[in-house]
């Protein structure tokens, strides 16, 4: 009887509930991160009261509303404001219930911020709906209702109650269902527990199997349970430790949330690179299946290598105080790279040169050739020094029109240094190997002294060949020039800039030639006469010849 009364005080009093409203206050103003909760009443709040989230305490509730709408009966809207960091993150699915903090009458907010994707407006407008929230029923309302006359008061209340709920069981139901956390969690797990009950048909049908190994093994359960009873113990040695991680928990999940981001971000990048190693895995295990063979066989190299690298390291250990001393002497040794390198600039810097000379210019080489001379210049000095072997080289030889001829020879043997008209066929052996396999005049016909061969020269008349490099034929002319081209045959004479100059100031008018005389006497009267200091050709051969 006492149980079947203390059930329908429960309802009476949630009933009842349902009709009560509490509100007061309005906003605190503040520019903190701020909810609005819907309960069915908000008995045991006030303002500045703690709300916790996950049992944290993270911010106070600052403000109470009365709304009704139409067709509905009113319900309280809690102001929360979250002032802690790391806490204001509710999202759609979030749920609330006001709970007791002790037994003198105080209560707080508690709520779940949820695991939905969408999250809640943080400026005031995100709300939890009715739905999801649930109102603490008072332990002293429930007391008083043992004492009379509030026991004859619920009497005709829920006689009346009784009455009105007759025909409205469903309403009557939902206020039951949100009368009490506990009632409504019931709810959601005998629903959870009906959906899954393959599985848990399954669960009860397979605990034989895992309790049979479970009972083989109770001797390392058992260990395990001991080793983490120790573990437990540990931890509460460094419970300091401990409080200070979970303190910062908070803001290591606040950084790791754009971490797991740009993770996953990542992750899908690397799709194409993982889909192309699927590709490409079979010539990977070719590759690392003939890796290991390649790997054992290189290891006596390695062992090698690494027995040189020891006697490497205790060479280098030992030649420490010759480094030493080579290091000491080095400190007051003369300098010579840089002595090197300024004595190298000096002698290829063309505004070093002492005097100017239009040799270096007509010597250089031609725009835009970076070692171009614009005006004229001195040589630079390792210019000099080539100049000489060059010069030299040209003094000591001499060209004609056949050919060149070195002007001085050096030989030790004194019969072959004497010139000779008619040597003896000794003589011929014995200094043939210096004067070469081809001596015209000796070994071969001489073409300049009336011979057969130079008969031959003479009488043929064999036009020139039509192009460079044309084979010809013994005796035959060799190939000229073709138009355009410089005959390569001729000596090419640059002279120096001021003989130019002065051979293009000289204009000696040409003398009539004495057939031309003969043919045409009356040009012998005004036939120009040569300036006595003029040049004759032969002299100006002999001068500008090299």
């Amino acid at each position: 009887m006492r149980r079947a009364l203390a059930a329908l005080v429960v309802v009476a009093a949630a009933a009842g509930g349902a009709l009560l409203t509490l509100g007061a206050g309005g906003d605190s103003g503040s520019d903190s991160v701020r909810y609005k909760l819907v309960f069915d009443n908000a008995f045991g709040l006030v303002d500045g009261g703690d709300f916790r989230v996950g049992g944290v305490r993270a911010g106070t509730t600052t403000g109470f509303d009365l709304v009704k709408e139409k067709g509905e009966p009113p319900h309280a809207v809690v102001t929360a404001e979250v002032t802690e960091p790391g806490f204001a993150d509710f999202r759609e699915d979030a749920t609330c219930e006001i709970r007791p903090q002790s037994l003198i009458g105080e209560y707080f907010v508690d709520c779940q911020p949820g695991s939905s994707e969408n999250r809640l407006p943080t400026d005031g407008t995100g709300t939890v709906p009715l739905t999801q929230t649930a109102s603490t029923i008072p332990v002293d309302v429930v007391q008083n209702i043992m004492r009379r006359p509030y026991r004859e008061r619920l009497r005709l209340i829920l006689t009346e109650l009784g009455t009105g709920l007759a025909g409205r069981p469903e309403d009557l139901r939902e206020v039951v269902a949100r009368a009490h956390p506990g009632l409504r969690e019931t709810t959601r797990v005998l629903a959870v527990l009906g959906r899954q009950n393959r599985i848990i048909e399954n669960f009860i049908r397979d605990a034989d199997t895992v309790i049979a190994p479970l009972e083989r093994e109770k001797a390392e359960i058992a260990r395990w349970i001991r080793e983490t009873g120790s573990a437990a113990e540990i931890t509460a040695t460094r419970r300091g430790e401990l409080s200070r991680s979970i303190d910062l928990l908070p803001e290591f999940l606040d950084e790791l949330r754009p971490t797991m981001a740009r993770l996953g971000d990542l992750s899908d990048e690397s799709v194409p690179l993982l889909t192309d190693l699927e590709a490409g895995s079979d010539e990977l295990n070719d590759l690392f299946t003939r890796l290991g063979p390649f790997a054992k066989a290189s290891r006596p190299a390695l062992d090698a290598l690494g027995e040189a690298g020891r006697r490497g390291t205790e060479a280098f250990a030992a030649s420490e105080a010759e480094l030493d001393e080579l290091r000491a002497l080095s400190r007051d040794a003369p300098a010579f790279a840089k002595p090197l390198r300024q004595f190298l600039e000096t002698m290829d810097d063309r505004e070093r040169g002492l005097e100017d000379d239009p040799r270096a210019k007509a010597g250089a080489p031609p725009a835009p050739d970076p070692t171009a001379i614009e005006n004229a210049g001195p040589f630079t000095g390792f210019e000099a020094l080539w100049n000489y072997p060059f010069w030299q080289t040209l003094s000591v030889n001499m060209f004609d029109g056949e050919a060149h001829m070195v002007r001085l020879g050096l030989q030790m043997d004194p019969d072959c240094s004497r010139f000779q008209n008619n040597p003896s066929q000794a003589v011929i052996d014995r200094c043939n190997q210096w004067l070469g396999p081809n001596q015209p005049g000796i070994t071969t016909a001489d073409p300049t002294a009336g011979g057969s061969s130079a008969a031959a020269l003479v009488a043929q008349d064999a036009e020139p060949a039509g192009r460079v490099g044309e084979r010809r034929g013994p005796g035959e002319p060799e190939a000229g020039p073709l138009p355009g081209q410089r005959d390569i045959s001729e000596p090419q004479i640059v002279l120096p800039p001021g003989v130019q100059e002065l051979l293009d100031r000289l204009r000696v008018p040409r003398l009539p030639d004495l057939d031309e005389l003969q043919d045409a006497p009356q040009l012998l009267p005004n036939a120009p006469t040569a300036p006595e200091s003029a040049p004759t050709e032969p002299l100006l051969d002999f001068l500008l010849r090299p």
